[in-house]
């Protein structure tokens, strides 16, 4: 991954975050890594905690963000997810995946999607 790609994924995340914040949500863990791969955010809101995937583009010129997480990707964040459950030993929680796309032209649109995909 270039310095270009890390940087608008660093700067996606940041703005993923605030938005959670804004939006009530308390933010547990970001870049969780385990052998298995990695969670961009861990975030709870009332007794449900969202394992967060941010996606960030500058166009649509390779496709929709949300279109990058395919199930191969899925899988890998759904074995990273079970990882940290057992790590802070999370139980009587709900669980969520959520995406979010970050648009990071002139428009600086965010689109949160819930329950992106299920276990």
């Amino acid at each position: 991954m270039g310095n270009n790609t890390r940087n608008i994924g660093l700067i996606g995340e940041n703005i993923a975050v605030n938005y959670l914040l804004d939006n009530g949500y308390k933010i547990l863990d970001r870049n969780f890594r385990v052998k298995a791969g990695e969670i961009d955010i861990v975030a709870q809101i009332c007794q449900t905690i969202v394992f967060v995937e941010v996606k960030s583009r500058t166009s649509n010129r390779y496709g929709l963000p949300y279109e990058s997480v395919n199930y191969k990707k899925q899988q890998k964040i759904i074995r990273v997810a079970q990882n940290y459950i057992n790590f802070k030993r999370l139980i009587n929680y709900e669980y969520r995946f959520d995406i979010i796309e970050v648009y990071l032209n002139a428009d600086r649109k965010i689109n949160h999607i819930q329950n992106a995909f299920w276990t």
